[in-house]
């Protein structure tokens, strides 16, 4: 039974142009999230999975030259990429990791590896009041494939609503998860040229060129410096929105 980080990113960013390739700390944001992935121990693969467009060569290119897997899928259909991903390399069970997300925190991944990995969830996600970006979805291979054959749209972007609102699978939270990780006031994704400034601020105050700062030390540096988390949670609220908006479920007719 084998279990991957699935990384899913592409290129192209209508708010953030070419994000994956900017570069902090002379390392491109790619490089800087597989350093991240690889801080997890509790996994036999990490295999980013981005699309078969040309424009996405580099992403395949780089991340193989970083010893990690690669599929390559389709551009909308997030589902059926991880789908292709799971198929081509015997992943069991999957917990994924936003290419867009730098510091999502390796504890959780474990936690969530081990959770999924129990057995009483089809589907886990990040408990409310989490901090943006620090953790995002496991999942059962078993459960996406399911999800898979009784979906009637190729725009699944908003992965979570097809095994949430459907009622066909066993859905919860990560337990046991510190407090420290919970804050509504920081946003740690990059979505945004503010994301891209946050995130300089905090590599170049640790000079993390590994990547390898705990999520808990970042919190009490917020902490210390409430004008760096201040940067961007502005952001926030329309990132919210533009999510909700793009949320649908559209299943087949004869379900």
């Amino acid at each position: 039974m084998k279990t991957a980080i699935f990384i899913t990113i592409r290129m192209d960013s209508s708010r953030l142009p070419e994000k994956t390739m900017r570069t902090i700390l002379g390392k491109p944001v790619l490089e800087h999230v597989i350093q991240r992935a690889k801080l997890a121990k509790n996994f036999d693969e990490i295999v980013v999975c981005t699309t078969e467009r040309e424009v996405d060569n580099q992403i395949a290119d780089q991340a193989q030259s970083l010893a990690v897997k690669v599929f390559r899928g389709s551009l909308e259909d997030k589902l059926e990429r991880w789908n292709g991903a799971a198929k081509e390399y015997g992943i069991d069970y999957i917990v994924t990791f936003d290419g867009d997300d730098l510091f999502c925190e390796p504890i959780l991944l474990d936690m969530a590896a081990d959770q999924i990995r129990e057995g009483e969830y089809d589907f886990i996600e990040a408990p409310q009041g989490l901090i943006c970006g620090a953790f995002t979805y496991a999942f059962t291979a078993k459960a996406l494939a399911k999800v898979c054959g009784i979906k009637d749209s190729t725009d699944t972007e908003m992965m979570w609503t097809y095994f949430k609102d459907t009622g066909l699978f066993r859905t919860g939270c990560l337990k046991r998860v510190d407090d420290v990780y919970f804050n509504d006031d920081y946003r740690l994704t990059l979505d945004y040229p503010e994301d891209f400034v946050l995130f300089t601020k905090v590599f170049e105050h640790f000079q993390c060129v590994n990547n390898d700062v705990p999520l808990k030390e970042i919190v009490f540096y917020f902490k210390e410096h409430p004008e760096i988390p201040q940067i961007n949670i502005g952001r926030q609220q329309e990132f919210l929105e533009n999510q909700k908006k793009k949320t649908k479920l559209v299943l087949k007719s004869d379900l």
